[in-house]
């Protein structure tokens, strides 16, 4: 009889372990689940100032857009960038964050391949500070004035809500007030310039048909 009621008492035990262990992970699982989905929420969250409200799917569409359009600035594959420019309206450059109407030059996806080709310097606004003329081909200005940073790969990322700031205006959203854009970001690069050195790069889509389009790519940085 003992040695039977210690083997029930085996069983019974094992039976209680197995039933613990089962409520730990189903518990564990739950938690979890309960994570990832706040987790999702959160990141697809979207901001409702100074632009209209847009949809968790939008949302995924320009991240992944921006992302695309990011990789071929990266890889300078510039005849294929032209092909994402808005069929109609054209792209507008804009070297800083306030943009000059008057200054900022709008090309075309056929006439950006041809500046691409002919390699001429075209006339981009003026440097901040010194207020001199930027002239540069349309390659320079990508290096000057686009992907001067590694912005496939920011430090932070943003859509319809703006991160870089500095002591001049920015006006992306009075002359695109009903677009969406993303923002690319870095706050600064070295300690010792404590932020001076931070730039950004905005990207405004306009949608055609089904599809999103580069309205502007509006680049700012910290401006004396």
């Amino acid at each position: 009889m003992k040695n039977l009621f210690r083997i029930l008492s085996v069983i019974f035990l094992a039976g209680l372990i197995s039933c613990n262990t089962n409520t730990d992970n189903n518990k564990i699982a739950e938690e979890v689940k309960v994570t990832t989905t706040d987790t999702v929420t959160t990141l697809d969250s979207l901001p409702e100032e100074n632009v209209e409200q847009t949809s968790i799917s939008t949302d995924s569409n320009l991240t992944l857009l921006s992302k695309e359009v990011l990789l071929l600035l990266k890889n300078k594959d510039y005849t294929a960038f032209a092909k994402y420019i808005h069929p109609e309206d054209g792209c507008l450059f804009s070297p800083y964050g306030y943009i000059d109407t008057v200054a900022a030059r709008v090309i075309s996806q056929a006439n950006f391949v041809n500046l691409l080709n002919d390699g001429k310097k075209l006339n981009w606004g003026n440097y901040d500070g010194s207020g001199d003329a930027i002239e540069l081909s349309l390659k320079q200005y990508f290096e000057k004035f686009v992907y001067n940073a590694d912005f496939l790969y920011p430090e932070k990322f943003a859509i319809n809500k703006m991160l870089g700031s500095g002591n001049s205006l920015n006006n992306l959203t009075k002359i695109f007030p009903n677009l969406n854009f993303t923002e690319s970001y870095f706050p600064g690069f070295k300690k010792e310039y404590s932020g001076m050195d931070w730039t950004t790069l905005r990207l405004v889509f306009k949608k055609l048909g089904d599809k999103f389009y580069l309205r502007a790519v509006v680049h700012d940085q910290w401006t004396s």
